[in-house]
C-alpha cells in the first residue's frame, strides 16, 4: 500500500497522463485519416485526467475543509474539460461529410 505522500504522487501522475492522451486526441483532430481516433482518445483523455485531478484533490485535502479557491479551480478545471469535449463533439457532428 502507498504511503501518503506517494499516493498524491501517484494521482499527479494519473492526471497528467490523462492531460497528456487528451492533447493526443486533440492533435488527432488536424489528420483527416486519423480524425476517426480523436474523440475516443479525448474521452479517455477527460476520465484520466479527471479521474487523477480528483483524486489527488482529495487527497490533498486529508480530512481538512479546501479552501474556497480550491473547490472552485476544481470546478473551473472540470469545466473546461467539459466544454472541451463538447465542443470538438460537436465539430465533429457537424462536419460536413465528404
Amino acid at each position: 500500500m502507498l504511503s501518503g505522500p506517494a499516493r498524491v504522487k501517484s494521482a499527479g501522475v494519473l492526471s497528467g497522463v490523462g492531460a497528456i492522451v487528451l492533447g493526443a486526441g486533440l492533435g488527432l483532430l488536424a489528420p483527416l485519416p486519423m480524425q476517426r481516433h480523436a474523440l475516443p482518445l479525448l474521452g479517455a483523455g477527460v476520465l484520466l485526467h479527471g479521474a487523477g485531478m480528483t483524486l489527488k484533490y482529495r487527497l490533498e485535502a486529508g480530512g481538512r475543509e479546501p479552501q474556497w479557491w480550491d473547490r472552485a479551480l476544481f470546478w473551473a478545471c472540470w469545466a473546461v474539460l467539459l466544454a472541451t469535449l463538447g465542443w470538438v463533439a460537436f465539430l465533429l457532428v457537424a462536419q460536413p461529410q465528404t
